[in-house]
């Protein structure tokens, strides 16, 4: 697979405007209608909160993730499980930070959608003539409507349209500019807050102003999909095209400040003030003739951002799929277009999940207060990976704590002040990513639980008597070719219950047995296998190296494999019935899946029970391995035996005489 070049081109900046910056490009719709809410327009509300939207976005963004977060590219892919994937071998702890990051991003993409669209459509209340008010049942209708036809048009793949996203934000980012070059000339006093004084200023001295973070944070909550979408279009492009969209935003930001200053400097927006004069620090920069261009252009960007939000979802769960972290769930590829996928169970959870955020709160800025809680996490979790990273990396310890130090405190401030919304709608997003760990975590957990149970015995002990086996007529023959996956990492083990598969359960004769390895490495896109001849032409190994993000297509795989060992004569297929054998008739293949199932004879703690009851729960209700593997179903075999991974011990049974 094609690895992402770092060369600047005019399509690469196209692509990034287009896939990278829709979620921090919309954020104009409701970072300063988030602020004035409730409040009295003033210049030191103005000016204070545009500084601190200034210096978060060069410090937040800029810093952070186009300058340094960005370096952390796992051969060119981005994200929180690709920078987990880099530094998982230095401490064994950093998965709980690489979940948690996953599972708030996930959350976070949940109500992305609902909060840009929302805010778009409210663009129409300015048009009196439409009769639309604040959280109406049309506005609701119309976002509901479009995120249905948005979720529905998820499985064809974005192949085709996908070549609109990059021209048509950057018509967005255009009218942004335009539209904020031409309003900053209402009140130059705003560039004032160029001046970080002014943040200072107005965190020190303003009633409340530093609780009014959790609404200027929303400016940067994109900023987590700027390394996300790494892998999308290269390093390069997005610190080049990031340059622009910082400028659009910014004088966006100058022009939003200044008309609040120059329309509204000393009215108070409360809920009959916003009816009556439907104040909109967005709409309100837009000519009366220009709202329903406006209105299409903004919705149509948030429908972007939002696909950029869920596209990233269906990646993230495919990564947790291959670290394992996450239950095996279908996964379909619409496109040939490189990272295309679609998980139907993931598009059905985010559209339900989407429905109730719009149903429940009907407004975008009862949305605002749920919304940055769960990205703050996630930008928490990347600031700890990435300082690991930096220790692999031999960066001077100094620098290592002045990172940590400087983020941490910025990162744990904002999560402070994002609190406040918990009672207002953050529990919303909190609770979505609590059950997105969740699931994660017992996935994890249970595997680590299994591993006490899996008892590996050496392969020379049992060669002898697996070709005696082979060889023994009298037994009836089970498959010319037997195929068992195996989790031995090392090749001169395999697992006692294969073993007891072939030999005692119910002796499973075969021409050649095969066992093969599939081994999740850190490279992205590796795919490479290797063979052993353990018992040339009778018993043969077969480890595939595959990348966290490449689909396990067992199948396909294995039969390349055979294929090419035909070819160098390493192995012979032909099936060894003496009637099939003058015709060169190829013999029949296997596959054997050892499906676990919790024995009654265990004796778990409590927690441990719990884990391993919600794990099977949760393995009832994913893909099942064969279907995980990419196997053909008309040739595998499902082998059931029990999990014991905490034998009774003290079973206390008395005999009595008669």
């Amino acid at each position: 697979m094609k690895i992402p070049t770092n060369r600047v081109t005019a399509a690469g900046l196209l692509i990034a405007l287009g896939i990278i910056y829709g979620d921090i490009g919309t954020s104009p719709l409701y970072v300063f209608n988030a602020i004035i809410n409730g409040r009295t327009v003033s210049e030191e509300l103005i000016l204070g909160t545009l500084s601190c939207i200034i210096w978060t976005l060069t410090v937040q963004t800029t810093i952070k993730y186009v300058i340094l977060v960005l370096k952390a590219d796992n051969r060119g892919e981005g994200g929180t499980f690709a920078l987990y994937a880099l530094v998982r071998r230095r401490k064994k702890w950093l998965v709980i930070p690489a979940m948690i990051g996953g599972a708030a991003l996930l959350a976070d993409g949940i109500i992305t959608p609902p909060i840009s669209i929302t805010s778009a459509i409210e663009g129409l209340k300015k048009i009196p003539a439409l009769g639309i008010e604040d959280g109406s049942n049309t506005v609701v209708i119309i976002v509901l409507t479009i995120l249905a036809l948005f979720f529905f048009m998820q499985q064809f793949g974005t192949a085709s349209i996908g070549k609109l996203f990059g021209p048509i934000m950057f018509i967005w980012f255009t009218m942004l500019l335009v539209l904020g070059a031409i309003h900053v000339f209402d009140d130059l006093s705003i560039f004032k807050a160029l001046s970080p004084h002014y943040a200072i200023s107005f965190l020190k001295n303003y009633p409340g102003g530093f609780w009014l973070l959790g609404a200027v944070f929303l400016c940067t909550t994109g900023a987590e999909a700027l390394y996300s979408d790494l892998g999308h279009c290269g390093r390069d492009n997005i610190r080049k095209s990031w340059i622009y969209v910082k400028i659009c935003l910014l004088v966006h930001y100058f022009g939003q400040g200044a008309t609040l200053l120059t329309l509204h400097e000393g009215v108070t927006v409360t809920e009959e003030v916003k009816k009556l004069s439907s104040i909109n620090a967005f709409y309100d920069l837009m000519p009366h003739w220009f709202i329903i261009p406006g209105v299409i252009i903004a919705t149509t960007a948030a429908i972007i951002a939002s696909q950029a939000m869920v596209s990233g979802a269906y990646t993230l769960i495919s990564e947790a799929m291959r670290l394992n972290l996450w239950p095996k769930v279908k996964i379909r590829y619409p496109s040939e277009a490189k990272g295309q996928l679609f998980i139907p169970a993931i598009n059905f959870i985010m559209f339900l999940g989407c429905v109730g955020v719009v149903l429940y709160f009907r407004q975008s800025s009862n949305m605002e207060a749920a919304y940055g809680l769960a990205i703050i996490v996630t930008m928490l979790m990347t600031t700890i990976l990435f300082a690991n990273y930096l220790v692999l990396h031999r960066v001077k310890s100094i620098w290592i704590y002045i990172f940590l130090g400087a983020y941490l405190t910025i990162e744990l401030g904002y999560l402070v002040a994002l609190m406040i919304k918990f009672m207002h709608g953050g529990y919303f997003t909190l609770i979505i990513g609590m059950v997105m760990f969740l699931v994660m975590y017992v996935w994890f957990r249970a595997r680590k639980i299994k591993n006490r149970y899996v008892e590996f015995v050496r392969m020379e002990h049992y060669v002898p008597k697996i070709q005696e086996l082979s060889s023994d007529k009298s037994v009836p023959k089970y498959a010319t070719h037997l195929v068992y996956l195996t989790s031995a990492n090392n090749p001169k083990e395999i697992e006692h219950k294969i073993i007891y598969s072939i030999l005692n359960r119910k002796p499973k004769r075969a021409d050649i047995y095969w066992f093969v390895h599939v081994d999740t490495v850190d490279d992205p896109y590796t795919c490479e296998y290797k063979v052993e001849h353990i018992i040339p032409n009778d018993i043969i190994r077969v480890d595939f190296r595959l990348g966290f993000r490449m689909e396990p297509r067992i199948n396909l795989m294995f039969r390349k494999v055979v294929e090419d060992l035909v070819a160098n004569k390493e192995v012979n297929i032909i099936s060894r019935y003496e009637s099939l054998a003058s015709s060169n008739t190829v013999g029949d293949f296997q596959f054997m899946v050892m499906e676990k199932y919790l024995s009654q004879d265990n004796e778990l703690p409590f927690f441990e029970r719990v884990v391993m009851k919600f794990y099977f729960w949760l393995k009832d209700h994913s893909l099942s391995e064969e279907k995980g593997f990419g196997l053909d179903l008309a040739n595998v075999t499902i082998e059931k035996f029990p999990l014991i991974v905490a034998p009774v011990t003290n079973l206390k049974l008395k005999r009595i005489e008669e």
